[in-house]
């Protein structure tokens, strides 16, 4: 059998993309561009969506922080990925807080517009439906294997999982080069940063893998599906 990774990830879909005119007018002309440098926040857990972001440029990781202050990185968003609605749609807070894991750009739609939008448009409603659904389908996923495989083999997912996430959309033949520090990798792990290096060491050891100081890139991904022992 093949090893889906499309089964841990989003598959990126506009929510601009389709859209009637007129709809797709009274988003864009009321749409605003924002820099979020390294390290800020876009939203807090437990706030209101003040509205819809669009990542145009960067990551942004989403997590939720324990009592004492233990991040648990659950998503990585990159260039395409919308965030913000689903919190407008069912009336509540944000139930995770969003930061910058690189310098980043957002398009951003106010709250009042993209409701205004979405009360009448089907287009808007089924392609949030679909996102939605699929969403679902990937945190099922996700939350199934992170509970019950051993630290090895999420080490070995989540890696291929960020292989896909900072892959080149001009080069898809390159290795991708993943960015990111040992601390967040082991929150989105979820393990000790101690137990995450060790596990890179081994990888690196066996040559799956090869580092550049932060940066990884990803030498055998056959390898670590191998590890992952998910079909």
């Amino acid at each position: 059998m093949t090893f889906l990774i499309e089964k841990y990830h989003f598959k990126t879909t506009s929510l601009l993309e389709g859209l009637p005119k007129n709809e797709f007018r009274l988003l864009k002309d009321n749409m605003s561009r924002k820099e979020i440098k390294k390290g800020k926040l876009l939203y807090k857990e437990n706030s209101y969506s003040k509205g819809v972001y669009i990542l145009r440029k960067g990551k942004i990781k989403i997590y939720q922080t324990n009592k004492d202050g233990k991040e648990q990185i659950v998503y990585i968003y990159s260039k395409g990925e919308s965030m913000g609605y689903r919190p407008i749609i069912c009336g509540e807070p944000h139930p995770v807080s969003a930061a910058a894991l690189e310098n980043s750009v957002v398009s951003f739609i106010p709250r009042y517009y993209f409701q205004r939008v979405l009360e009448n448009s089907l287009v808007l409603s089924n392609r949030l439906l679909v996102n939605l659904s699929h969403e679902f389908t990937v945190w099922t996923n996700k939350i199934s294997v992170f509970a019950h495989q051993p630290v090895r083999e999420r080490v070995a997912l989540s890696l291929l999982i960020l292989n896909k996430k900072y892959s080149n959309d001009n080069n898809p033949e390159k290795p991708s080069v993943i960015n990111i520090s040992r601390n967040d990798l082991a929150n989105y792990v979820g393990t000790a940063e101690e137990t995450l290096v060790r596990m890179l060491q081994d990888f690196k050891l066996r040559k799956i893998i090869r580092t550049e100081g932060r940066k990884i890139i990803i030498l055998k991904p056959k390898e670590l599906e191998l590890i992952t022992d998910l079909y």
